[in-house]
């Protein structure tokens, strides 16, 4: 009886630990993946204003390792790059089968953004590099951010298509970030949570990074309708929270094509911000934070090294590009080392 028990034990202590044992590891190194996408790409691409899900199947290695193969389910996502024609070439779901893939670098997980090339040309594939850097760049920062994962990714067609490659990105799932952090992704509608109930210091620091990056396509409370809350953002509150009960929720942020450090040929602000370009940048983010600025902003000065480090080392920036993105890096840090301009284009910009 007693053995019976020790052994049940056991097993309720392996069952438990199984979940763990299954974590899907794609992001926890930077080296670049190399995969190969098979998918009836022309159809998706015609139907990518009304996507449907597509059969494929997908191949990746990590460094010199041996690639896996596992079947996936692609489907068009995103609203701007698939609906406006600016892309010919949509950012992609890149949806798993659980089975299929345990044992694998994506074991554990269901579906994850791989943001894609947009379009052919070396310009093109600059700015997808830029917005991978924008969330490497975040990380410096804080651990509540989106993790990526560079990928060398060839798309074809069949066995005898020697396909297409190019530059992309995947980008870690929600739940995945939460995780790490001992935290639950909040699902919210629009305005179901307040500013008050967002950390204060979490949010300036989130808006200080949408304001370095110069971006204005976000909300931290709201979203279009009929999607969750919050536009290219993501709510993460403490274990168990609810809307109604959460308190110092943490925003972050994702989707930055629209930024002025990507400076995409096909963005362009809102005229409500009375802006001329993307590379404008205007302060968005919210009064109740105002009293955070400081601390942030020194979390901010304090990384200024390493991001400029990361730039400089990107090896797939141009020089063109790596001398415009450090420029722009660095009109950010002159707003804050002066405390005028702090006061002025920050603190009294607040909503």
């Amino acid at each position: 009886m007693i053995k019976a028990f020790g052994l049940s034990l056991l097993a309720l202590a392996w069952m438990g630990a199984a979940p763990a044992a299954a974590k899907s590891h794609a992001f926890d190194a930077e080296a670049p993946l190399k995969m190969v996408i098979t998918a009836p790409f022309p159809a998706l691409v015609r139907g990518a204003a009304h996507p449907s899900p597509y059969p494929g199947s997908l191949s990746v290695s990590e460094g010199d390792g041996p690639p896996q193969s596992l079947p996936v389910s692609l489907t068009a996502r995103g609203h701007f790059r698939r609906t406006s024609g600016s892309c010919t070439f949509p950012p992609l779901w890149v949806k798993f089968d659980k089975a299929s893939a345990r044992g694998t670098l994506f074991s554990g997980q269901h579906k994850l953004k791989l943001t894609t090339y947009c379009r052919p040309g070396s310009d093109y594939e600059q700015r997808i590099v830029l917005e991978y850097l924008a969330y490497r760049l975040y990380n410096l920062v804080t651990p509540i951010s989106f993790r990526v994962r560079a990928a060398e990714v060839t798309y074809r067609t069949g066995a005898g298509d020697a396909g297409i490659t190019r530059f992309g990105f995947l980008t870690e799932d929600e739940s995945d970030l939460a995780d790490r952090n001992d935290r639950d992704a909040l699902k919210a509608a629009t305005h179901q949570v307040s500013a008050g109930q967002l950390d204060a210091h979490a949010t300036a620091r989130a808006a200080l990074f949408e304001f370095m990056i110069g971006n204005f396509d976000w909300e931290f409370l709201a979203a279009p309708e009929g999607t969750d809350c919050c536009h290219n953002a993501r709510l993460i509150a403490a274990r168990g929270a609810t809307p109604a009960t959460a308190s110092g929720v943490v925003p972050a942020p994702y989707d930055f094509d629209f930024s002025g450090f990507v400076d995409s040929s096909y963005a362009s602000p809102p005229p409500s911000l009375s802006i001329g370009r993307t590379t404008d940048r205007v302060y968005r983010g919210y009064c109740v934070s105002n009293g955070e600025i400081a601390s942030a902003a020194q979390e901010f000065r304090d990384r200024r090294p390493e991001m400029t480090a990361l730039i400089e080392a990107e090896p797939r920036l141009n020089a063109d590009f790596r001398a415009k993105t450090i420029r722009f890096l660095n009109g950010f840090f002159a707003v804050l080392d002066d405390p005028a301009r702090i006061q002025r284009e920050i603190l009294r910009r607040c909503r």
